[in-house]
């Protein structure tokens, strides 16, 4: 506790002794007082999986299902691409640093790497912002297609050698997502 005390101590009398300049912030970078949660209750809840849900009635829950499967893999694909095109290597060491330093992820997931190598990465996530939303509003068939089933996609645009194996997802009911990237060749 000492330590922790001395380090606030010290940052204040660091404050005292340069005088502050204050940048305004524009509101729109302001904190919105809102919990992770919140912003995803707010998100999804709100407007989201009930848009999703009157476009299913609308189209009919079959033809919705695969034309939403079809929309997120494809825009999770071009995601993938513009996020990782000027990344100098696309390989599994690299996704596994990414996964471990990702802020969204740190906050949303709970997640533990299985297993760490060259040729493969496996990933367990025992705790998904995304599927605790979605199961709530019951919502967890447009959430799997919409959140989860686009991984496949997006493996492959990341490094097309890489394949995803996944068998269980939280989104479905299952105790755990089981992500398992495998590079081939």
């Amino acid at each position: 506790m000492l330590c922790f005390g001395c380090t606030n101590l010290s940052a204040s009398l660091q404050l005292e002794e340069k005088p502050q300049v204050s940048e305004k912030r524009h509101k729109f970078l302001s904190d919105s007082g809102m919990s992770i949660q919140e912003v995803y209750r707010f998100t999804f809840q709100g407007y989201f999986i009930p848009l999703m849900k009157n476009i299913s009635n609308f189209m009919g829950e079959e033809k919705f299902i695969e034309m939403l499967k079809e929309a997120s893999s494809e825009i999770g694909a071009q995601n993938m691409k513009r996020m990782t095109q000027n990344l100098p290597k696309r390989d599994l060491t690299a996704m596994a640093v990414y996964l471990k330093i990702n802020p969204l992820f740190q906050k949303a997931l709970t997640l533990e790497i299985v297993e760490e190598l060259e040729s493969a990465l496996e990933i367990r996530v025992s705790e998904c912002l995304w599927a605790k939303t979605f199961r709530e509003a019951e919502a967890s068939d447009i959430g799997y297609v919409a959140i989860c089933y686009p991984d496949f996609a997006m493996a492959s645009a990341y490094n097309p050698k890489i394949k995803l194996l996944r068998t269980k997802t939280l989104m479905q009911g299952h105790d755990c997502c089981n992500h398992r990237y495998v590079m081939e060749g």
